[in-house]
């Protein structure tokens, strides 16, 4: 191996090649080396939230005069360039690592201390004139440095995902409206039940997603507490006083969200609640949206010999064997991405329990957990609404034939012929094929004109009217 190709660092473990122009240095390195985990490496959004976290550390420290400023500018020019999208090639260490996030946070200081360094005049490696703990480290640990970049991150992430949310809601809105007039019969259990309009149907869909852009939305208020500060235990050793009274401020100012310190910053590097707390709402999400596709498979079910009340979009071909065959495959992915969430709320679970004493290590997995929901429920929301959604279309005779097929209508008389007749008439019709109506109208039960205006579809689906309906029945009595 030619030795002209690398350069020499050390660290507490000792001396270490590492590759003459790399930006990282032998800890980013080292972690690289001993976590081959996953394949993959920090994601985006992290790195650019530990590049903000140390811009905003280098100016905290600069105005609290213990940062040179020539220093403070190399800082802050190299995490800016790292904001923008340059250089995230060199932070390619694994995001499930030992160490509770220190060679995340390593890599970073490294990458920072050698953009800096060239911008002052210095050689890669020397760190002369910066160097990644004394400078872009200072008054920090990974251990608050860490979880503040992993819950970053997270906000940006779930920004995106309240961004599809609402098309979705949206989306669903606008079908409701367009299938408000059509009558179809609800079902319980699988079973016949009641009428129900299919745009009341969707109109449902609609409201559970809404509240879980309340729970999510005040999830992320939880982490927009952070322990910037808190340095290794939440005691704040080896922090400025200034430094610690503006470095959240800053860090805000940078990042454009309202955030805070922790109010009691070991309480803070101690507890992962809220980020449980915060994936638990994104795994209801999650429930949310499988339910929904769950019901949209069935309602497409068929279509010849299903249910076939709606009609999905069709986007490729279903088998490799049956010509014509078309599956629900957005549905089908939508909820895999579900249960992907769902596992991923485990993970997030026992990480948060298994922390020990003054800090838990399992972050790492905790946060590629978290990004990994998030992203998978974006994309499902995504091709959710425009591959399915915006393109379902009712199958509106269908949905009358069944309607008129079932007895489930039958219910619409217990309050005028009572239990016993209707429960005896609905055995009836299912036995011998004969309609509801003729039923009611060989035992004289009804007329024509009070059976038809009892059952009429589209009072028996709304809630005001139907009630008036027994109301003024029972004035007449």
């Amino acid at each position: 191996m030619d030795t002209a190709e690398f350069r020499i660092e050390s660290d507490s473990v000792g001396e270490k090649q590492v590759p003459i122009d790399a930006l990282y240095g032998v800890q980013s390195l080292r972690g690289h080396e001993n976590f081959k985990i996953t394949g993959r490496t920090l994601h985006e959004e992290m790195i650019k939230a530990l590049a903000q976290i140390k811009k905003a550390c280098a100016l905290s420290n600069c105005n609290a005069g213990v940062l040179e400023k020539d220093k403070c500018n190399a800082i802050v020019e190299a995490c800016d360039e790292i904001i923008a999208g340059k250089y995230h090639q060199a932070f390619f260490t694994d995001p499930v690592q030992g160490g509770a996030g220190t060679t995340a946070n390593m890599n970073a200081n490294e990458v920072i201390a050698n953009l800096a360094e060239l911008k002052l005049g210095g050689n890669l490696g020397e760190y002369k004139l910066v160097h990644p703990n004394d400078h872009v480290n200072m008054g920090q640990s990974t251990n608050d440095v860490y979880p503040t970049s992993g819950k970053l991150g997270a906000i940006s992430l779930a920004n995106n995902l309240l961004d599809e949310l609402n098309l979705l809601i949206e989306a669903l809105g606008k079908k409701a409206e367009e299938f408000d007039e059509v009558i179809k019969i609800g079902r319980t259990q699988l079973q016949d039940a009641v009428p129900i309009r299919l745009g009341q149907e969707f109109n449902a869909y609609k409201h559970a997603l809404m509240r879980d852009i309340s729970r999510i939305n005040f999830a992320l208020d939880g982490l927009k507490v952070i322990n910037m500060g808190a340095s290794a235990i939440g005691t704040g050793i080896n922090v400025d006083t200034e430094y610690l009274k503006t470095i959240v401020p800053t860090l805000a100012k940078i990042t454009g969200y309202d955030l805070k310190q922790a109010e009691d910053l070991i309480d803070g590097t101690q507890n992962l609640d809220a980020l449980v707390f915060f994936h638990g709402t994104i795994k209801t999400l999650a429930v949310t949206l499988s339910k929904m596709s769950n019901d949209l498979r069935l309602m497409s079910s068929g279509p010849r010999t299903g249910i076939g009340e709606i009609n999905l979009p069709p986007k490729q071909n279903g088998s490799s064997i049956m010509p014509g065959k078309i599956n629900p495959v957005i549905p089908e992915v939508v909820t895999q991405a579900a249960f992907l969430t769902i596992g991923n709320d485990t993970t997030v679970t026992m990480c948060a329990e298994a922390g020990q004493l003054e800090l838990n290590a399992f972050e790492p997995v905790l946060f590629k957990s978290i990004y990994e929901s998030l992203e998978a429920l974006t994309g499902a929301m995504n091709t959710l609404r425009v591959n399915c959604i915006e393109g379902i279309t009712a199958n509106r005779e269908r949905c009358d034939e069944l309607l008129h097929a079932s007895v489930g209508m039958v219910t619409a008389l217990v309050p005028h012929i009572g239990y016993k007749h209707s429960a005896s008439i609905a055995k009836e019709s299912l036995k011998t094929g004969v309609s509801v109506k003729e039923l009611v109208m060989k035992e004289g039960l009804l007329t024509e004109e009070e059976f038809n205006e009892i059952m009429n579809p589209m009072d028996l689906t709304t809630p005001g009217i139907a009630a008036k309906h027994l109301l003024e029945e029972k004035k007449n009595k």
